[in-house]
């Protein structure tokens, strides 16, 4: 395997990952944020992904694994690995820990009913902080365990293909940015540190080149032709998945359902148009 390739394929997933500190760098000093702009960001990268994903990724594997098994066989074993991808991301969602608001502000007005104002402000404030802090850690834990199968998507999309490699690399740093707000933002809140802050955001996103770095070590001794077939077919259900369940919903959640759509079809646009350039 060409080392020129290996180190490429690393960097666009370095590139992929610790866009998150994009992200917190325009929490901390955008003077105003659009939301429809994030929303037509996030779903022209839903659109790359989705599109990247069925016409080019798939359609690789299931040449690859065709080649090695014969055209039923291959075939099948394309659409239990695409599945099998889903399958380990819709796990990995369900190990993750959620972050549960244990309400604590509630209950300290029962707690706290002696307290003058002031001493029950400031006790408000605190748990409030607190809230905050374990919301932003929480945060970054999960975007930690969801950017590793990321890493490798991007690794393997690199080292078998640079073209498609650098349309996933940007793809999934599109949605990285939201992510690093996630985490810096609650943070930054809880601790009043922007340097903690940026520090968590930009940790969460080096799971991503993490992932990579173990995912071609275990595979290393059975990189062939199937192998690349079995990984990229799962790689494509996996960015299917993300773009469903993670991509579109937070897009519809911060614009209009229409801009959304638009930038989903303006991802797919530009994603046909790269491929047909470079092809």
């Amino acid at each position: 395997m060409n080392t020129e390739n290996v180190l490429f394929a690393l960097a666009l997933t370095i590139f992929a990952g610790l866009s998150t500190g994009i992200g917190s760098a325009i929490a901390f000093f955008a003077k105003k944020f659009d939301p429809r702009f994030l929303s037509g960001s996030l779903g022209f990268s839903a659109g790359v992904m989705i599109y990247v994903s069925f016409v080019e990724i798939f359609a690789k594997a299931k040449v690859s694994l065709t080649a090695a098994y014969g055209a039923k066989t291959g075939y099948s074993l394309t659409v239990l690995s695409f599945f099998a991808g889903m399958a380990i991301i819709t796990l990995i969602d369900k190990l993750v820990p959620s972050y549960e608001n244990p309400h604590e502000t509630e209950f300290m007005d029962d707690m706290c009913a002696e307290c003058s104002e002031d001493q029950l402000k400031i006790a408000r404030e605190e748990a409030k902080s607190k809230n905050l802090l374990r919301m932003g850690m929480f945060s970054a834990l999960a975007i930690a365990i969801h950017n590793f199968p990321e890493g490798l998507a991007t690794f393997i999309g690199g080292l078998q293909e640079p073209g498609i490699g650098i349309s996933i690399a940007v793809a999934i740093a599109i949605h990285n940015i939201p992510e690093g707000i996630a985490v810096s933002v609650p943070i930054y809140y809880a601790t009043k540190s922007r340097r903690k802050a940026f520090l968590y955001s930009f940790m969460s996103g080096l799971s991503e080149p993490l992932g990579a770095i173990i995912g071609y070590f275990l595979l290393l001794n059975f990189f062939n032709q199937a192998m690349f077939g079995y990984v990229f077919a799962a790689v494509a259900g996996i960015m299917v998945y993300i773009s469903l369940d993670e991509l579109l919903p937070t897009a519809e959640k911060y614009g209009e359902h229409h801009i959304a759509i638009y930038g989903l079809i303006s991802g797919m646009v530009v994603m046909s148009g790269s491929l047909l350039l470079f092809a």
